[in-house]
């Protein structure tokens, strides 16, 4: 089953499945589900054409994939722009929400693990 481009997997269960597309959580693909009326411990490659394309039908009123990508991107371009301390964070590639920098903010800086050993020389034999 492909939506908007994106194969959604056939071994999972409907609910976990959906969220393979960007912008689809857990809790918007059960409420895609419940107004689909379709069980959401079903599988995607038991679906009928019909339950398919209801899935489709109500996936295309929501704003995902490429247009919410666009929609977020302009937003922090926005925020750069008007030179918001949340954008001087993104231009900096720091924390945006007030995590701690000292530690804990490897997901937005990079794995940089400087420890006490790493960057010691090796001794030479006397």
């Amino acid at each position: 089953m492909r939506i908007l481009g994106i194969t959604i997997p056939d071994a999972k269960r409907l609910e976990i499945s959906l969220t393979s597309l960007y912008g689809v959580g857990r809790s918007r693909a059960l409420s895609i589900l419940k107004k689909a009326s379709i069980d959401p411990g079903m599988k995607a490659k038991d679906l009928l054409v019909d339950q398919e394309n209801e899935i489709r039908k109500i996936i295309e009123t929501f704003q995902i994939e490429g247009d919410l990508k666009r929609e977020v991107a302009a937003n922090i371009k926005r925020h750069k722009d008007i030179k918001t301390y949340r954008g001087s964070r993104h231009s900096r590639r720091l924390p945006v929400r007030g995590q701690r920098t000292k530690t804990n903010s490897r997901t937005v800086r990079g794995n940089v693990r400087k420890t006490m050993g790493s960057g010691r020389k090796k001794e030479e034999k006397k």
